[in-house]
């Protein structure tokens, strides 16, 4: 297993450079200087270079990448430029808010999604398998930030039930004020993922009901319910944890949008503020973090998929082996 780790561990290297690359390029395709983002008009010419070298853009492009790289290894990602504070002091500020949303969403998807997908595949073509489809359709190709709104509209403005905007009341820390306030951006970024992961264990639970296992376990006379839990359900949900990796670059861009419609105070409202102020690096450390947790989304996927499906036991234990 340890030359499996360290196998995907050598794979996710170089992905991660040419995401460190293609962060660090935002700033030189951007029309312009880099420098004049800097530069205040009371300074003089000498001051201007001054300030060039200081920023670490005096030499070659491949140089300039190199000393941005270093300094992001230490933790220095620059400064604001609007308003001065370091980048990564902002954007760690704001990371438990956005990952806070982001499992929230992600646990209700799962645990909306297995009962449904059961049922569906298990109900094949009858009424509760058709509606459970549409529900599958209509969460896979309605827009987020549309259906964001319609619940503000209902359940906010017009039945006051929950709060529409921010993550607590004013003057309130307790943890219950969190969650009443996570309710409704939890459920509209849950929607996407649990259509998605419905469909996916519905496939899974009609192939599996088809297998010789299946067959075997209800001729010697073994329950449904047995047989659903204690077998179908284990196979269907290894496909899952790697739909789920891909899916999370949808939890992230889907976070983003969603924090920006209820004021949610995490990355995705700094990003969206950074996007529209121009602010060059706050979005190059933003493009970079995103990326890396993408990266190591799927890389615990990996792992979590050779923890759970013999048959990649099998491979590891071959590689070690030869």
């Amino acid at each position: 297993m340890r030359r499996y780790i360290v196998k995907r561990i050598l794979q996710m290297i170089p992905v991660i450079i040419l995401v460190s690359i293609f962060s660090f390029m935002i700033i030189h395709f951007a029309p312009g200087d880099p420098i004049n983002m800097y530069i205040r008009q009371d300074m003089t010419q000498q001051e201007i270079d001054e300030l060039r070298v200081d920023l670490g853009l005096d030499g070659t492009i491949a140089e300039q990448y190199l000393a941005w790289l270093s300094n992001i290894c230490r933790g220095n990602w620059g400064n604001s430029l609007i308003n001065h504070q370091p980048v990564a002091k902002q954007i760690f500020e704001k990371l438990p808010a956005t990952l806070l949303l982001m499992g929230t969403s992600f646990v209700l998807s799962i645990l909306m999604s297995i009962p449904l997908g059961l049922v569906s595949g298990m109900k094949k073509n009858k009424a509760a398998d058709q509606f459970i489809s549409i529900f599958a359709y209509i969460g896979i190709s309605i827009p987020a930030f549309w259906l964001a709104l319609m619940l503000i509209i209902i359940f906010s403005l017009n039945l006051h039930w929950l709060p529409s905007n921010g993550m607590r009341t004013v003057g309130s820390n307790s943890v219950l004020d969190i969650l009443w306030h996570l309710i409704l951006p939890g459920i509209v970024l849950s929607v996407g993922n649990t259509a998605v992961f419905t469909r996916y264990i519905r496939s899974n639970t009609i192939t599996q009901l088809e297998e010789e296992y299946v067959l075997t376990a209800k001729a010697k006379g073994v329950s449904k319910r047995r047989i659903m839990t204690g077998h179908v359900l284990k196979n269907c949900l290894l496909p899952i944890i790697t739909i789920a990796g891909m899916n999370l670059a949808s939890l992230v861009t889907g976070s983003f949008i969603i924090e920006s419609v209820f004021g949610w105070p995490g990355m995705g409202t700094l990003g969206m503020s950074a996007i529209n102020s121009r602010d060059y690096p706050m979005i190059m450390g933003f493009t970079m973090l995103s990326c890396v947790i993408l990266i190591i989304g799927n890389f615990i996927a990996d792992l979590l998929y050779g923890v759970a499906d013999p048959r990649i036991k099998q491979e590891v234990k071959k590689i070690h082996e030869s």
